[in-house]
């Protein structure tokens, strides 16, 4: 491992804290002890949390494990290196399971500047309590001036507290109630928000961790950084200043935007090139009459209006290199021409309308009220802009709820019900406030699945058949997580071949996994698969292409929307080298990716029992719900599919359990005696 002249490792702080929040210590673990092996991120964290990890252990019980790493490539300036990923049990999945959630913001490159690539959260601390970590000195602080304050107040104290430098990661209410889509916020409103996590801040009293660094993070070649920054999604690195709009959505969902409205765009990382986040400047909060701003992204428009489904581009799935456009252009609205000259030009920019859902029609303040309020409690936007107020949408329309009494009633178009169940939720007050707060997946379980889950909404219509197609009231996919990408439900305008590779992607996972995976593949790949998808072995291999750009992403840490380029397949592998000093070859980070998917299955085999019949059962009822064209995949043809993806994988196709063959063959062999001991390795 490549060394500066001090002896200190390129693109690491070199340590990691182990912090144990009841006896109030912190032990060092030298980066080193899991390098090059793991690398950072995502699989380093895999790695701890296999090695440690104690079975049966509940995500809300002292004895719970939270990990948070950062990357190589985190505070060198490399493009989209500003990310970092928290793991442990979630709170929020169904069971209860070894889970992720990646963050942006400036608090990982902060950590970095302050000497330590991560840490560990055990214990639970006596009382309200925050860390604050400056450069090697980790310290327990008092938080009951913060306890009960929303994420922005807490926010703004702390930086009176320790300086306008500070950064830190709080939560609001929801996570101080346990509930269960409580969200880990920082700067910018960037949010680790899947799988709960903020629920665990709030079982171990911890109400935020702040840094402050004044060290410096080196990555072995400026040179390499500076060529990473000119090249990686063909920045053009123009201003884009603010700039007025009429409205905002699409298709039906046209919110007009009040005068004096203003729309700007912003990275959400240290080190990023473009620009993805957009800031809505001047808007009504739900807690102040003075205007505010709010940075949010995609799915904040839905909170808005949410009366038609996303329509959809195909070349934001799939390329040609004439027509390659990173997708951060595209959610930032820079949508770069054309090549008129490219002869798949009208199949890569044709529209695909999404289906009329009529859940709430557009109302801008009560949509920006709506966010605010997420926000500042620290809630999970997507679930519940994407399942909560749909599902109470769908299900009054269809009268399930006729006897159930909320305290109001019902109606996702007024902004007093909104706030109402947002706060019966995240306080948990009366009997359906705390059922609530438990989760959609619990909360529909405890009402009776069969009447408050799967209840057909005649509402739905699809724009390209022009006819009504049955979906249920519930927007449930997988893992207590509700559907993205899939087809159905939100971004319903997705074809086939982008919406059966990523329902294997949430059957292997335990959330939907998009907000990282983003399926992408060539022109070329989709036109050889799309009229044979689950028999064809070109499919399996699009998947594994995906998912293994995922853990590498959540590993250096670095951000979906400029990775991977499926033209320049080294870039991952050069941005390492930039980093550490090391030569990476596209062969080894493959290795470091294939190496974090099989650690994080172990996780998996040896806490909750995965195996193939448990996760097929868990998703093939997606597929069995018409998509935007009507269609569906048999049981025959879905587990077709499947058995090709594991032996892609090198997994077996009875069980779904790696080889012994496969463990080894990523330097995992002791991995595999203990699978052996467990009786998990397939004979």
């Amino acid at each position: 491992m490549a060394k500066d002249k001090n002896g200190n490792l390129y693109g690491y702080a070199g340590k990691i804290a182990r912090i144990n929040l009841t006896d109030s210590t912190v032990t060092v673990i030298p980066t080193s002890k899991y390098l090059p092996d793991y690398v950072g991120g995502r699989c380093m964290a895999n790695k701890i949390f296999f090695d440690e990890a104690k079975p049966g252990v509940k995500a809300l019980d002292p004895e719970s494990m939270l990990i948070y790493m950062t990357g190589p490539t985190t505070g060198t300036g490399i493009p989209a290196g500003g990310r970092s990923v928290f793991t442990g049990i979630a709170p929020n999945c169904l069971p209860e399971q070894y889970c992720w959630s990646s963050l942006g913001g400036f608090f990982a490159a902060e950590l970095k500047f302050s000497g330590w690539d991560g840490f560990i959260l055990e214990g639970k601390a006596a009382e309200p309590t925050y860390l604050y970590i400056e450069n090697d000195k980790i310290e327990l602080k008092s938080a009951r001036n913060l306890w009960g304050k929303k994420v922005h107040d807490t926010q703004l104290i702390l930086e009176e507290i320790h300086g306008h430098k500070a950064q830190s990661i709080v939560i609001g209410p929801a996570g101080e109630n346990l509930v269960r889509i409580a969200a880990l916020a920082t700067s910018n409103s960037n949010a680790a928000a899947k799988g709960g996590y903020g629920a665990v801040f709030g079982s171990k009293n911890l109400k935020a961790v702040t840094c402050r660094g004044t060290k410096s993070i080196t990555p072995a070649s400026a040179e390499k950084v500076l060529h990473l920054q000119k090249t990686m999604g063909y920045p053009d690195y123009q201003l884009r200043p603010l700039r007025p709009q009429t409205t905002n959505g699409e298709g039906r969902n046209l919110a007009e935007v009040p005068e004096g409205y203003g729309l700007a765009f912003l990275s959400c990382s240290y080190g990023c090139n473009q620009h993805c986040h957009q800031t809505y400047y001047g808007v009504r909060g739900a807690f102040s009459d003075k205007p505010i701003n709010q940075v949010e992204k995609c799915v904040g428009r839905f909170a808005t209006a949410f009366y038609d489904d996303m329509i959809w581009i195909p070349s934001m799935s799939w390329w040609t290199p004439q027509n390659f456009a990173p997708s951060c252009k595209m959610m930032a609205g820079e949508f770069p021409p054309p090549n008129m000259e490219d002869p798949d030009f009208q199949e890569l920019y044709a529209l695909r309308p999404g289906d009329t859902v009529g859940h709430w029609k557009p109302n801008w303040q009560k949509g920006t009220i709506m966010m605010d309020i997420c926000n500042q409690y620290g809630l999970d936007k997507w679930d519940v802009l994407i399942w909560l107020f749909p599902w109470l949408a769908m299900g009054n329309k269809e009268g399930v709820f006729d006897d159930i009494d909320f305290g109001m009633p019902i109606d996702t178009e007024s902004t007093e019900f909104v706030c109402h169940i947002l706060d019966i939720m995240t306080f948990r007050k009366g009997y359906y406030g705390n059922l609530l707060a438990e989760g959609m997946a619990r909360t529909i379980r405890t009402l009776g699945k069969e009447k408050f889950g799967d209840t057909i909404y005649h509402g739905r219509i699809s724009n390209m058949l022009n006819k009504s197609l049955d979906i249920p009231i519930s927007n449930e996919a997988g893992w207590g997580h509700s559907f993205h990408w899939s087809g159905r439900g939100y971004q319903g305008a997705n074809d086939i071949a982008q919406w059966l590779p990523i329902t294997i992607e949430l059957m292997t996972r335990t959330r939907d996994s998009q907000s990282v995976t983003h399926h992408k593949m060539t022109l070329e790949t989709y036109h050889e698969i799309k009229d044979n998808l689950c028999y064809n072995p070109l499919t399996a291999k699009s998947i594994v292409l995906n998912e293994n750009s995922a853990e590498l992403k959540d590993t250096l840490s670095c951000c979906d929307f400029q990775s991977p380029n499926l033209y320049w397949t080294t870039m991952e592998a050069e941005m390492l080298e930039a980093a550490t000093g090391d030569k990476w070859t596209e062969e080894m980070t493959n290795a470091v990716a294939e190496r974090s998917m099989l650690l994080f299955r172990a996780n998996l085999m040896l806490n909750s029992g995965r195996c193939r019949e448990q996760e097929v059962n868990e998703v093939f009822h997606i597929v069995q719900i018409p998509d935007a064209q009507g269609l569906t995949v048999s049981w025959e043809d879905f587990n077709n599919i499947v058995d090709l993806y594991y032996d892609e994988r090198g997994w077996d196709r009875k069980t779904g359990w790696p080889t012994r063959e496969t463990w080894e063959k990523y330097d995992l062999k002791d991995v595999a005696d203990i699978m052996e001991k467990a009786g998990k390795l397939p004979k």
